[in-house]
């Protein structure tokens, strides 16, 4: 059997004609790129897996052998884990990944892609387990000293629906810095912190 090579685009947002645009733009590219279906949606990273129908079919749709392409990694997940257990899934039913940006693309790599997945999913691993020793650090600290175990003062929470927003759709750090006027510092933070919720 030949094997295919299957795209999905995916963009966030209530379907306004920007969004239209851009999604318009991730499917022109992965048909350039040889994809002969090309499944595709406008939906929040944050949504239910279940309710990612699009994404749902381009899974079902890709079998042994073929390859699943992208623009970028983020559009496989909601997290940096979710990404990577979907690469790691992907690899062991022998479904190639091939991303747009040049990342990735595992049937290139020939027997070099499991060992990229697994050292992916243990560094993914080793960096959970940081930000856990580092949380659980910082309140014992604050416990010690007598300081507050709230936490920094918070984001006003429509500022941290924006960033986290932006992100979704793919903006840099530095883009999101400028349209919120937030600290870098404060934008890795809200990031990492609905990461670690979502995990």
């Amino acid at each position: 059997m030949t094997s295919r090579s299957i795209g999905y685009a995916r963009t966030s947002g209530g379907g306004d004609t920007k969004q239209a645009a851009g999604l318009e733009v991730q499917v022109k590219a992965l048909k350039d790129a040889g994809c002969a279906v090309v499944f595709q949606e406008i939906v929040s990273t944050r949504t239910a897996e279940k309710d990612r129908h699009q994404l749902q079919a381009a899974l079902n749709a890709v079998v042994e052998g073929d390859e699943l392409v992208i623009t970028a990694l983020s559009r496989l997940g909601r997290t940096q884990r979710e990404v990577i257990n979907r690469l790691h899934d992907l690899q062991e039913k022998g479904i190639h990944v091939r991303t747009l940006d040049g990342l990735v693309n595992t049937k290139a790599m020939g027997k070099m892609a499991p060992v990229l997945i697994g050292l992916l999913t243990g560094l993914n691993e080793v960096e959970r387990e940081m930000t856990r020793d580092r949380v659980m650090e910082s309140i014992q600290h604050r416990k010690a000293t007598g300081g507050s175990i709230g936490g920094r003062p918070k984001t006003n929470q429509a500022k941290e629906r924006l960033v986290l927003r932006l992100r979704d759709e793919g903006c840099s750090y530095r883009s999101i810095r400028e349209q919120t006027g937030l600290a870098l510092s404060t934008i890795r933070r809200i990031i990492a912190e609905q990461e670690a919720v979502s995990c």
